[in-house]
This record gives structure tokens, sequence and C-alpha cells, in this order.
């Protein structure tokens, strides 16, 4: 019986460990007109970039008023807490089609180039598609693939 409870605890013990895995992306979106990204979490940390409004970016790690982020290219810096939003946004990662319906064939609203932000204009869409909003008022459907930040 012993052995039956030491093995419960140690189950016990690694679900905090695999829960994060399961969990889905953390994204925001820079809400300052710019944001500026450290290495550190402090003020006197190195100043690594600037991040422009509608930035997209993945909150990897929370410490008291600051997130750990990472962007699309993979690089990961410190921004302050206050300087991000819950609002969604995407950049397309290549040349991309916005579309009216969430289909290949559906008609073409919008083709913009890389590295344009959109705002989703919807957290769900239909699988592999995510209805965004370009900033000129266009909206419709975007490949899930042609995008990152969601």
């Amino acid at each position: 019986m012993a052995w039956l409870r030491a093995f419960a605890a140690v189950c016990v013990a690694l679900v905090p460990t695999l829960a994060p895995a399961q969990r889905s992306a953390d994204f925001r979106a820079v809400a300052e007109p710019a944001a500026i990204l450290y290495d550190a979490p402090t003020l006197r940390g190195k100043k690594l970039f600037v991040a422009p409004r509608g930035m997209p970016v993945e909150v990897v790690v929370t410490i008291e008023g600051w997130f750990k982020v990472r962007d699309r290219s993979g690089d990961m810096a410190w921004v302050e807490r206050k300087a991000l939003t819950d609002r969604r946004t995407v950049v397309s990662m290549a040349a991309a089609q916005v579309r009216e319906q969430p289909a290949d064939d559906a008609r073409i609203v919008l083709e913009v180039g890389a590295e344009v932000v959109l705002e989703m204009a919807e957290p769900a869409a239909p699988a592999g598609w995510v209805r965004v909003r370009h900033r000129e008022g266009a909206i419709g459907f975007v490949r899930a693939a042609q995008v990152w930040g969601i």
C-alpha cells in the first residue's frame, strides 16, 4: 500500500509540469505607439528592440509587471506588462490573400505583403482560417498558415 501512495504522490507532482505543455499559446499585441523590449525585466536592462503598435508577441513568462515574450522570428525579450494589450493581432509571414469567405476559391478582398499586421476580427474561424481586419477597414479570411500570432 505504501508503494501505491508513493506512486500517487509522484503522479500528482508531475501534473503541474505537464500542464503548461498542453496549454495554448498566450498571444498579446503591443498597445503603445512603440514598446521597448529589454534583455532583463527591468528598465535598467539593455534596450534590444522597439516594437511598433499592433505587433503580436507570444508571452512565455510572467513576472511582476513584466512579460518575457517571443516575436515572430523567435527572439526573446522582456517588455513591461502595461505596454501590451489582450487585443489579438497576427502578422503575415509572406504575401497573403485575404478572401471574402474561408475558401481558396473565394473572391480576394485584399492582398498583403510580408510583415503586415492584421487585427483578428473573431477569435474563432473555420479550421485553417483566421478572420482578420486590415487597418484600412477590409475584412476577410486568411489562411492560418500564412500568418503568425495564432
